[in-house]
């Protein structure tokens, strides 16, 4: 009896996750894309500052053929595809660690975050830059960065993982390392001339604001399930997942 009363209560806990976590994405969409039309729509100043960097930046690829070559690298190696094999894997490892939960958390986010990204781009429908002499070339719609929306996710999602196994002073080196990351990533789309600022600018907002919401959903969730209030900025979005994973081995 008390095996079936622990299933639904399971269940019940997993139902006001997945809830919570949907009002969280629900609120993240409606919330971004009247901002984000009105930044579009009423950025003339921006419009100057894009140009001028675009201009600038793409003079110094020209010049600079080796750098251009390394930023190229990078902007692959911390491109979408490998945060979302990150991601997936990371998940699936608590899965078999017995923590489902936070793998949804995890998951959810990475794709709400790409799937509002992708929306963005067709709604706003911004061109590409266009430049004499192309150093790199990319597919679709500019507004927002894909890549700084998905290096952001990525990033705050594995950050947020891994935060309880680090001693306060590795919390520290791990978000410096994090912001630099993201930053650099940012850099290189606006460098190699396939985005604008702006673009990059609102896909790291973008990024931000989904792993915020759906860390404060799961927040929420965990201390309506009794669990003692948490700060995911330092503490991560389950402290005890580290106390879960040893009691597993």
């Amino acid at each position: 009896m008390r095996n079936e009363d622990r299933s639904s209560s399971d269940i019940r806990a997993d139902r006001g996750l997945g809830v919570r976590l949907g009002v969280a994405s629900v609120a993240i969409m409606l919330a971004m894309i009247p901002f984000t039309l009105l930044l579009v729509v009423a950025k003339m100043p921006m419009n100057r500052l894009d140009a001028q960097v675009a201009e600038n930046l793409h003079a110094y690829a020209l010049d600079h053929p080796v750098m251009t070559n390394v930023l190229i690298v990078w902007t692959d190696l911390f491109g979408p595809w490998p945060w979302r094999i990150a991601v997936a894997v990371y998940a699936g490892w608590l899965v078999y660690k017995g923590a489902p939960r936070l793998a949804l958390w995890a998951v959810t986010t990475l794709t709400v975050g790409g799937l509002l990204g992708l929306a963005l781009k067709v709604i706003v429908a911004r061109a590409r830059p266009h430049l004499p002499d192309p150093v790199a070339l990319a597919p679709g719609d500019s507004f927002p960065s894909g890549h700084a929306v998905n290096v952001t996710l990525g990033v705050g999602v594995i950050m947020l993982l891994v935060l309880p196994s680090l001693p306060r002073w590795g919390r520290y080196v791990a978000w410096a390392v994090g912001v630099f990351v993201v930053l650099s990533v940012g850099y290189t789309r606006i460098a190699l001339g396939v985005h604008w600022v702006s673009d990059v600018a609102a896909g790291t907002v973008l990024g931000v604001a989904v792993v915020a919401a759906t860390a404060a959903a799961f927040e929420t969730w965990r201390r309506e399930q009794g669990r003692r209030p948490a700060t995911p900025l330092t503490e991560g979005v389950e402290p005890e997942s580290v106390k879960v994973t040893h009691d597993q081995n």
